[in-house]
């Protein structure tokens, strides 16, 4: 946990009382004692510093001074088929902490629909996975998550209606033959949606439907990867060709 993360119903003032695990890793962890300084930062808020007024066995009690930058959105959206639910928890982490702004769960020919019912998908039940992932990162957007359950209306519905804001449409598929660098301008300054398919990829349907709404597909090259790592590698690869300068001629 590099960043203890606050939720704006539990300020008050400039001072906050704390419970639960992010009390214990203030304890145990940092093993922090009154007077000492933290990093903290307030929901889809600021990021700044908090000082130890008290620690006791079951509660840590802070005093805040939030006047740091606010996070940028990060530029890149997550198309995700629905991965089996022990993994789901793993990729939302990661994504997180990699930086996306949107996650669009959505069905796939070769997702099974008993995923749907999962627990973690219930009341937001996926929300401790994202904030695992923005105490990780140090950031404090949280992404906005949403669950489409059947896919063509999905995709000639309901995903045309942001595609505008993403110039940049990209697709995952193993049997693809360009690569991401090709696909994507370098450097890449604009904001880009990343598709990323189930176990087993994507079926020729799913693939055309994308491709209707100006979606490139590229692969990782020969080797086939689960979800749960391909997320984090295309994830940091996008970084990458954000930070990258054109040579010079």
């Amino acid at each position: 946990m590099n960043l203890i993360l606050l939720f704006p119903e539990e300020v008050q003032g400039d001072r906050v009382t704390l419970t639960d695990h992010r009390a214990e890793h203030i304890r145990t962890v940092l093993r922090s004692t009154e007077g000492d300084q933290l990093r903290v930062g307030l929901l889809n808020g600021p990021i700044g510093t908090a000082t130890v007024e008290s620690v006791a066995r079951r509660e840590v009690a802070l005093r805040l001074e939030l006047h740091g930058p606010v996070p940028l959105i990060p530029p890149t959206a997550l198309i995700l088929a629905l991965p089996r639910p022990i993994m789901l928890k793993r990729v939302l982490a990661q994504a997180t902490a990699l930086g996306v702004a949107r996650i669009f769960l959505i069905n796939a020919n070769r997702v099974e629909k008993s995923f749907f019912q999962a627990s973690l998908l219930q009341d937001q039940g996926y929300n401790t996975a994202l904030i695992q992932g923005l105490e990780q990162a140090v950031d404090t957007r949280l992404p906005e998550v949403t669950i489409h359950q059947r896919f063509r209306p999905f995709v000639e519905d309901i995903l045309p209606a942001f595609l505008a804001d993403f110039p940049v449409r990209l697709i995952a598929h193993p049997t693809a033959t360009a690569r991401l660098p090709e696909m994507a301008p370098v450097p890449l300054s604009e904001q880009a949606i990343l598709a990323i398919g189930p176990e087993g990829g994507w079926v020729d349907f799913e693939i055309d439907r994308f491709a209707v709404c100006g979606f490139k597909g590229f692969s990782l090259g020969p080797r086939i990867l689960r979800v749960d790592s391909a997320v984090p590698a295309l994830l940091a690869q996008l970084e990458l060709l954000r930070r990258l300068t054109p040579r010079a001629s």
